[in-house]
């Protein structure tokens, strides 16, 4: 993921309770949770992300997140996967990207 690294913002949160953000916003708020910086989300980064947002059953949700979003089956999610990541995000993540 080469992303610049800059703060991210969010956008407002519905009443359903999901923060809305755009691709470019959601991709920088996962960066976050790359703390190797090898420009790729492991299973154990992406149940920190599950666990900073609140989410309960962290490992688990990790583990589905992540046999959902790994295409390749490398054990990571890279640039080309994230697409595949978004709708674990919207059901687990509680997060609703949107083209602002």
């Amino acid at each position: 993921m080469a992303i610049k690294s800059k703060s991210c913002t969010t956008r407002n949160v519905t009443t359903d309770g999901k923060r809305e953000m755009t691709m470019d916003e959601f991709k920088r708020w996962l960066k976050k949770f790359d703390t190797d910086n090898d420009s790729r989300i492991s299973r154990d980064e992406l149940r920190e992300a599950v666990r900073a947002n609140g989410g309960w059953f962290s490992k688990w949700k990790g583990k589905r997140g992540m046999k959902s979003a790994d295409i390749n089956g490398n054990g990571f999610i890279d640039e080309s996967e994230i697409i595949s990541l978004l709708d674990f995000a919207e059901k687990v993540l509680g997060v609703r990207i949107v083209a602002y």
